[in-house]
C-alpha cells in the first residue's frame, strides 16, 4: 500500500533524516584499514540510541528467510552489493570498497520533535553510501562516482505528477552510457511508516511508465551498479547478496520526500 504523508509526518522524517545523516558520516570517518564491520556496527548502534532512535534493520525479517538479520548496519564489501553482515572477522584492508547501509526508526518513543507531539514506533528514513579504504583502483573510483552519480539523476526525476520509470529511466541512461551493469532483481521502494513500503523504485524503466508520483510520498531511491554483468547470487548466510562474476559492486540510497515543487532529499 503507497502512504501519503502528512506535513506532520514529513517534519518528523526530515529532523530523523537529519541525524541518520549525521550518524552515516561518523560512521564513514571511522572506516580505515584493519577495522572490522563488526566495530563499525557497535558505533552505529550506539550513535542511533544516543539520538533515540531505533535501529530498522536489526532483527528485521523477510518470509523467505529464517534468522532476522543481526546488523544494524549492512556492510558489503568488493562483490558484495547489500545486506553484508557485519562480522567480527571482516576485517577492512587497502584496496578494498565498502557499502554501507543504515536505516533508523525515529523518534523510538514519545517524543518532542520540533513543535510537534509526536507519540509513536517512530518513522523510518534509510541511506546508503559506498566508499573506497585507502588506495583503490581508478575502475573502482568510476564505478563509486558514477553510481554516486546516477543516484542525482535519478533524484532530479522526482516531482509530483512524474512517475517510477522516469527515475529508473534516469538511472539506467547514466548507468548503461558509462557501462556500468544495472542491477535489476533489486529495487528501492517507498519509506516512512515502515522499512519497506510501495511503491518499487527500479533502477531501470521507460519515462511515463510505473506508479504516479504524488505529493507526500517518500521514497527510498537506490542505485546499484557493477563493474560486470547484473546477475546476483545469495551467500549461504542468506542475507548476503554477491555479483553473480564477483565483480565490484556500489550502491548508493537517499529518502527522498516528493514535495510540490520537486524532490527534498531529507537524508542529505
Amino acid at each position: 500500500m503507497i502512504t501519503i504523508k502528512t506535513k506532520e509526518e514529513i517534519e518528523i522524517l526530515r529532523e530523523g533524516g537529519k541525524y541518520l545523516a549525521e550518524i552515516l558520516q561518523k560512521v564513514v570517518a571511522a572506516v580505515k584499514p584493519g577495522v572490522s564491520t563488526l566495530e563499525l556496527d557497535g558505533l552505529a548502534e550506539g550513535l542511533i540510541l544516543d539520538c533515540g532512535g531505533k535501529p530498522a534493520f536489526k532483527g528485521y525479517r523477510i518470509k523467505e528467510v529464517h534468522t532476522p538479520f543481526p546488523g544494524t548496519i549492512c556492510t558489503s564489501i568488493n562483490d558484495e552489493v547489500v545486506h553484508g553482515i557485519p562480522q567480527k572477522n571482516r576485517v577492512l584492508k587497502e584496496g578494498d570498497i565498502i557499502g554501507i547501509d543504515i536505516g533508523m526508526a525515529w523518534p523510538a518513543d514519545k517524543y518532542q520533535v520540533s513543535s510537534i507531539k509526536y507519540q509513536g514506533r517512530g518513522l523510518f528514513t534509510d541511506m546508503a553510501v559506498t566508499i573506497g579504504i585507502g588506495k583503490i583502483s581508478a575502475e573502482a573510483e568510476r564505478l563509486i562516482r558514477i553510481t554516486q552519480e546516477a543516484l542525482d539523476m535519478g533524484i532530479q526525476a522526482v516531482k509530483p505528477g512524474a512517475h517510477t520509470g522516469d527515475i529508473g529511466a534516469a538511472v539506467e541512461s547514466h548507468l548503461k552510457k558509462n557501462k556500468l551493469g544495472i542491477i535489476r532483481d533489486l529495487a528501492g521502494h517507498g519509506v516512512g511508516h515502515e522499512l519497506h513500503e510501495e511503491p518499487l523504485i527500479p533502477n531501470f524503466g521507460k519515462k511515463g511508465a510505473g506508479t504516479e508520483l504524488r505529493e507526500g510520498m517518500v521514497i527510498a531511491i537506490e542505485p546499484m551498479a557493477t563493474l560486470g554483468d547484473w546477475r546476483i547470487k545469495l551467500d549461504r548466510d542468506e542475507w548476503t547478496i554477491h555479483t553473480a562474476d564477483q565483480s565490484s559492486a556500489a550502491h548508493f540510497e537517499h529518502t527522498v520526500a516528493v514535495m510540490k515543487d520537486g524532490a527534498e532529499v531529507l537524508t542529505r
